[in-house]
């Protein structure tokens, strides 16, 4: 393992173009639940809540459930060793952007100033009828559904229901940086989500080198993965950074 962490280290400093695509599996570690999986919030929850048509139609009864999933769990979500490594790489030069899966705004909040929001921020309300973007703070999340300012539509958190396209920007700025990338760093996702999944397998297939840190083998780890390092995300970063600095 320590000469893979090695490996690992010694490519990522010689690389000219670095991104780090991360899943669920990075924000578990601060406390953030997966959708997913044994302990995953759909055990739990009718997705349904989640979906555009049904939420269009019951505004009011879907956000009980989005105020108690994403503004009740996520609401004291700290960033974690792995978020805050790959802050520090950022800063350091040795990674150019982060593409991420998740909504949680972590990486902002480690620090990370290049991050693709693949699939949106829950810490974003948008109006659907003006288009008017608000903090999540402004607004007293006990007292739903939050309600446009300028003309009392209520707000939609500005991440990708089911049934809703990936985020124009972030869909053309993540796979052109895939198509750049000298090496990819997979960090707890599984490969499960498209079109998402298709970023490292771009990256991969522009010659990049795969690094997967996860502590399961995923869809990635036998089709693109070159380097597996298993384990937690917070653990392996932290051996990575002391080869890295």
């Amino acid at each position: 393992m320590n000469l893979l962490i090695k490996e690992s280290a010694e490519i990522i400093k010689e690389s000219k173009f670095t991104i780090a695509f991360t899943g669920a599996g990075i924000s578990v570690e601060s406390g953030v639940p997966p959708f997913r999986g044994e302990h995953g919030l759909w055990n739990k929850y009718n997705p349904e809540v989640l979906d555009l048509g049904y939420y269009l139609n019951n505004e009011e009864e879907c956000w009980v459930h989005i105020r108690e999933i994403f503004y009740d769990f996520f609401a004291y979500a700290k960033p974690n060793k792995a978020h805050e490594v790959l802050a520090r790489m950022e800063r350091k030069g040795l990674l150019n952007s982060v593409i991420t899966q998740n909504i949680d705004n972590l990486h902002f909040d480690a620090g990370n100033k290049t991050v693709h929001e693949f699939h949106g921020n829950s810490k974003k309300l948008k109006c659907l009828k003006c288009g008017k973007i608000y903090d999540a703070s402004e607004y007293d999340l006990k007292n739903i559904p939050p309600r446009c300012k300028s003309d009392n539509q209520i707000l939609k958190p500005d991440f990708i229901f089911f049934g809703e396209g990936i985020p124009q920007d972030a869909y053309s700025n993540s796979f052109a940086d895939a198509e750049k990338a000298g090496v990819c760093i997979i960090i707890g996702s599984t490969g499960e989500v498209v079109p998402a999944s298709y970023v490292p397998r771009t990256a991969k297939q522009n010659g990049a080198i795969i690094i997967e840190i996860n502590p399961e083998e995923s869809l990635f780890t036998e089709q693109v993965t070159d380097i597996h390092l298993p384990g937690k995300a917070g653990e392996i970063m932290a051996l990575l950074e002391k080869e890295l600095f």
